[in-house]
C-alpha cells in the first residue's frame, strides 16, 4: 500500500512537472508573438512619426488592446487627411456652378403627376426605405443624450424627434398599405442609449422587426502636430467620421445587402 501511494505521488509530481513545462512553453510562445507584434507596431508608428504612442507602448504593461487598435488604423489615410487640412487652396468662386436639379414649384401639372406616380409605385412595390442619421448627441440643444431623444413642441404637444419620424412613417404606411423599413445610423457612443430608448418607448408603435441599427464609423483624433491623441484609458481617442461615410458604414454592417 505504501509503495502504491509513493508511486502515485511520484506520478502526480511528474504530471505537474510536465504541465508546468507545457504552460511555460506556451507562455514563451505567447511572449514571442507579443514581442513580434510590438516590434511591427513600433516600426509602423516610427514611419508616421508617432512619438507619443511609441513612448506610451514602451511604458505600458498591458499593451494588447492598444496594439490591436493601432493595427486596425489606416495611418496612411489619417496622415493624408491631416495634410489636406493644412493645405491652403484658393477657390475661384466664379467656377462654382449649380448642379442639375428639378424645381418642383415650376413643374407642370402633367409632369408633377408623372413623377408622383413613379414615386408611388416605388413605395408600393417595397423598393423604398428610410435611413435616419442619428449619430449625433443633443449637446448643442442643451440636451443630454442622443439627438433623437430630444423633445420639441409640435402643435402645442411635446414630442420626441424619433416620435415625429415614426408618425411620418406610419402615415406613409397607411397611405400605401406597406411597412417601410427603417434603418437608424447611430454612433458607437450613443448606440446603446438609442436602442434602449426606442425599446423603452416600444418604437412608438412601429414594428420592431422593420427597424435595424447600424453604427457610424470612427476616425482617430489628431493634434496640430499630426500625432494621434491619447485618452485617459491609454487608448487612441476616436470620434465619428461624419455623415459622408454613411454608405461605407451601411456596407460594413450589412445594411445595403439587407436592402
Amino acid at each position: 500500500d505504501s509503495t502504491f501511494f509513493l508511486q502515485k505521488n511520484r506520478r502526480n509530481d511528474i504530471d505537474d512537472e510536465v504541465k508546468n513545462k507545457y504552460e511555460n512553453l506556451i507562455q514563451k510562445g505567447i511572449d514571442a508573438i507579443n514581442n513580434n507584434e510590438f516590434e511591427k507596431v513600433k516600426e509602423k508608428l516610427e514611419k508616421y512619426n508617432q512619438t507619443n504612442l511609441i513612448n506610451l507602448l514602451e511604458r505600458l504593461k498591458n499593451k494588447d488592446e492598444l496594439i490591436k487598435q493601432i493595427q486596425r488604423i489606416d495611418f496612411e489615410q489619417i496622415m493624408e487627411l491631416y495634410k489636406k487640412v493644412n493645405e491652403h487652396k484658393n477657390i475661384d468662386i466664379n467656377k462654382i456652378e449649380h448642379i442639375n436639379y428639378v424645381d418642383k414649384s415650376k413643374l407642370t401639372s402633367e409632369k408633377l403627376e408623372e413623377y408622383s406616380k413613379i414615386g408611388d409605385e416605388v413605395i408600393r412595390n417595397g423598393e423604398y426605405a428610410v435611413v435616419t442619421m442619428a449619430g449625433g448627441q443633443g449637446t448643442r440643444l442643451g440636451h443630454k443624450g442622443p439627438k433623437g431623444t430630444f423633445k420639441v413642441i409640435v402643435n402645442n404637444e411635446e414630442k420626441y424627434l424619433f416620435q415625429i419620424i415614426v408618425e411620418s412613417l406610419q402615415e406613409a404606411n397607411n397611405k400605401y398599405n406597406v411597412i417601410i423599413p427603417w434603418y437608424i445610423m447611430t454612433s458607437s457612443e450613443n448606440k446603446k442609449q438609442t436602442v434602449e430608448f426606442l425599446e423603452e418607448k416600444n418604437f412608438f408603435g412601429y414594428p420592431k422587426e422593420k427597424v435595424k441599427f447600424f453604427v457610424q464609423g470612427n476616425l482617430p483624433l489628431v493634434d496640430q502636430k499630426g500625432e494621434l491623441i491619447i485618452d485617459k484609458n491609454c487608448l487612441i481617442k476616436e470620434a465619428s467620421d461624419g455623415n459622408g461615410s454613411i454608405y461605407q458604414s451601411m456596407k460594413k454592417d450589412g445594411i445595403i445587402e439587407d436592402m
